[in-house]
């Protein structure tokens, strides 16, 4: 087995801590990028090509796997020149720009949403591989003393930052027995923890940290999880937790506002854009989602219903499935 990236990606460091080998190849943005640098990747685009067709060559792999990053564009278009079998996987509601060029020229493709499926050839609702353990988060039963989490990946997200220390002595005040639980990132740590001491709110009822390192736990505990709307959605459909997704606007192709979408349509989220979120709409939509019990109960259930356990494992036999019938 051998990976495939780039020099600026976190694969330089996890696939060499898993003990796998790494080839990388040059290759940048298309979208959301100036002039200069998509004329750059356009020169990079044709010499990442031929880099994997030799790294084929070499290797001569049964089967390639894409998850739609910089350097799956390159490698699948050479697998697909190579005839080498290849699945494409999408975990969004709308595929990202290496997955719709190759989609219709791969093997099969493994993805997250139904509505997904139209851009590829062969393709599987297979969901998210998601932790074992967070489909196990518990059901939790809305009661008088409701938690709130608020999470947005690693580098948290600075409009939940800014926004949330301004109106929690509000919010507290509205929900009375509220907690509430904010990864901030651990760049944004001290200047949130900072904005919450200096809004004179009751510190044993808010907990700031960087990094949330039990995710089950958190889950568990939470009654309604405040987040953006990337892999997280299938997280959050798997612990069957209610949310408000604040999809980030500039997220490629808008991808974070299509997968709050249909979250939303299936009962399991509501959603607010960030052009309109003020503190004092974000109040509210808070407010009126914590104090109504049954509200927080109907989504769980909704979001349960989207969960998909066994995606890796059904990933893994489509993965053997191509490679069996190319050889």
């Amino acid at each position: 087995m051998r990976f495939v990236g780039t020099a600026r990606g976190i694969e330089t460091r996890l696939v060499p801590e898993a003990g796998f080998p790494l080839e990388l190849i040059r290759v940048g943005q298309l979208k959301n990028v100036s002039v200069a640098t998509r004329v750059r990747t356009m020169a990079d685009l044709p010499l990442g090509v031929m880099r994997c067709l030799k790294l084929m060559r070499s290797f001569r792999p049964n089967v390639v796997v894409g998850v739609g990053g910089y350097a799956s564009g390159p490698a699948m278009m050479a697998a697909i020149l190579l005839r080498v079998p290849a699945l494409a996987y999408e975990p969004n509601a709308v595929p990202g720009l290496a997955n719709r060029l190759v989609g219709k020229y791969v093997g099969a493709a493994a993805v997250n949403f139904e509505e997904t499926a139209k851009y590829f050839r062969n393709a599987v609702v297979t969901g998210v591989p998601v932790r074992e353990a967070i489909f196990a988060v518990p059901d939790k039963v809305p009661g008088p003393n409701p938690r709130l989490l608020i999470t947005a990946g690693s580098n948290g997200a600075k409009i939940f930052n800014e926004t949330l220390p301004e109106i929690a002595g509000r919010l507290l005040e509205r929900v009375p027995g509220l907690t509430i639980v904010h990864q901030t990132g651990e760049k944004a740590l001290a200047s949130t923890t900072e904005a919450y001491l200096s809004s004179g709110v009751n510190r044993a009822r808010v907990t700031v940290t960087a990094f949330l390192s039990d995710m089950p736990a958190e889950y568990a505990t939470a009654d309604l999880v405040l987040a953006r709307a990337g892999s997280t959605v299938a997280e959050l459909a798997a612990a069957g937790k209610p949310s408000l997704l604040v999809p980030l606007p500039t997220a490629a192709d808008d991808h974070q506002r299509k997968n709050a979408e249909l979250v939303v349509k299936g009962g399991g989220a509501e959603m607010l854009l960030q052009r309109e979120l003020t503190p004092e709409v974000l109040l509210e939509r808070l407010v009126c989602l914590l104090t109504d019990g049954e509200r927080l109960r109907t989504m769980s259930v909704a979001a349960r219903a989207m969960g998909k356990p066994g995606a890796l494992r059904r990933i893994g036999e489509m993965v053997v499935g191509l490679a069996e019938a190319g050889g």
